[in-house]
């Protein structure tokens, strides 16, 4: 069956699309960031994380073999032998100590021309541990303390307001 098969399709045909994501690797691969549509930005960070990872997996091979195996299977996905060879002997040692996540997609404003959400992609630095999560306390919810104050000064303004104002008069 062909449930969830339509995912990242680009609205092009199958080698045009493979045709797309080559080269938007190397650009990738040879520029570190590249800036293009959020639609393809998602579509290209499955296909760049795949060939890192099997970048990764020849730099830890001892076996010459399976090396020249994985070169040659990122090399028939990549189509540009400049890239390969920089993806296989520069940056798989950057990403030897991570596990996974080697792009980050940053949105950026729409296009002028056409509105397309537009997205910048990157490679992740080695260095780079990403964001921290904040650690806030159950005591410094925002609703909790607010709530309080507001309900108590109400009614005291709403009690006060009638004593203040005069009685109207009446005519004889």
């Amino acid at each position: 069956m062909r449930h969830q098969k339509h995912r990242h399709l680009l609205g092009v045909k199958k080698e045009h699309r493979e045709a797309i994501m080559a080269a938007m690797a190397t650009a990738l691969f040879s520029h570190s960031r590249i800036q293009t549509t959020l639609a393809r930005a998602k579509a290209l960070r499955p296909f760049a994380e795949h060939l890192i990872t099997l970048a990764k997996k020849a730099a830890q091979s001892s076996d010459g073999a399976q090396k020249l195996h994985l070169r040659r299977q990122a090399a028939a996905r990549l189509r540009n032998p400049a890239a390969v060879q920089a993806l296989f002997d520069e940056r798989a040692s950057e990403f030897l100590n991570r596990s996974g996540g080697y792009t980050r997609i940053y949105k950026l404003h729409p296009r002028q021309t056409d509105a397309a959400a537009m997205a910048l992609i990157e490679l992740i630095p080695a260095s780079d541990e990403g964001y921290k999560k904040s650690k806030r306390g159950k005591g410094t919810a925002k609703g909790k303390g607010r709530k309080t104050t507001a309900k108590s000064a109400a009614p005291a303004e709403v009690a006060a307001a009638p004593a203040e104002a005069p009685a109207p008069e009446a005519k004889a």
